[in-house]
């Protein structure tokens, strides 16, 4: 029978967040497939386990797909893990998932840490809807059309900033969303010198741009934006247009209401008393 691939969450700083399940797991491994072999090798030691490893990052994973799909093919329990958090998500991982897909065996996770998620939850933005954006792409076409985006998107925004580029992502951000969109920024999650800072971009900037801005591991999360106003005398003329097509004013302004996000009951009562238009008949 096929084996087992288990994508490993693994701690974002502070090592007492490892779980007894991910213990277990890694204990019980067949082989662990390291994005960081020395890394993970810490965190092996710290929580005495002597499993083998085999590294697996960006600039080996194709390659390392074979080795997979073989171990798994003959029954392996195989743990992937990357140098913090979760496998896959700003990390490697998703080509071993399409391997283990393709070789038929069983694909699970062990769930844990997470630094967007903390992130998020510590910003006090809504948590019910948000994009995750990782890492900026660095330059070009690509970079505008992501920051545009974020400054028009209604969700919160969570973002990954090396140290080395916070200054000039945030300054990005700062130009296209507006200086005063609210930010919080994260460094260090769980680690000794945890920071939480809120406030608006410009200042953001200030306090982490620079040769000399802070250091450590940076997690942003950007406010949504400010819906646009609602229009309803616009809403309204169109309503209208939609009645003098055939339709009846009260499917004509749920209609509207839902292209346009005015309030149905609003238009429907703005269209029965205005004098342009015509009756419910």
């Amino acid at each position: 029978m096929p084996g087992t691939l288990i994508l490993c969450a693994t701690p974002i700083g502070n090592l007492d967040d490892v779980s007894k399940r991910l213990t277990d797991v890694l204990e019980t491994a067949d082989v662990i497939f390291a994005e960081d072999t020395r890394r993970t090798a810490r965190l092996l030691q710290a929580i005495g386990v002597t499993t083998p490893m085999r590294s697996y990052f960006v600039g080996n994973e194709r390659a390392r797909n074979d080795e997979l799909s073989q171990r798994l093919g003959d029954g392996a329990t195989v743990a992937l893990v990357s140098d913090a958090g979760m496998p896959v998500v700003s990390d490697p991982g998703a080509s071993a998932v399409e391997v283990a897909i393709d070789a038929g065996a069983r694909v699970t996770a062990v769930p844990g840490p997470s630094a967007p998620v903390m992130a998020l939850a510590l910003s006090g933005y809504p948590g019910d809807r948000f994009v995750f954006e990782g890492f900026l792409p660095r330059k070009g076409s690509e970079r505008e059309a992501r920051l545009r985006a974020i400054a028009e998107d209604l969700r919160p925004t969570v973002l990954f900033c090396a140290t080395r580029r916070v200054g000039s992502d945030l300054q990005d951000l700062a130009s296209h969303t507006g200086p005063e969109r609210e930010v919080v920024v994260t460094r260090e999650l769980t680690k000794l010198h945890e920071e939480v800072w809120r406030g608006p971009l410009d200042a953001a900037v200030e306090a982490f741009g620079g040769a000399t801005g802070a250091r450590g591991e940076f997690t942003v999360v950007v406010s949504p934006a400010e819906p646009a106003p609602v229009d309803l005398d616009a809403a309204l003329k169109r309503a209208f247009e939609e009645v003098a097509g055939g339709l009846s004013m009260s499917r004509a302004a749920r209609m509207v209401a839902a292209e346009t996000g005015v309030s149905k009951n609003d238009l429907y009562e703005a269209m029965l008393s205005s004098d342009e238009g015509p009756t419910e008949g």
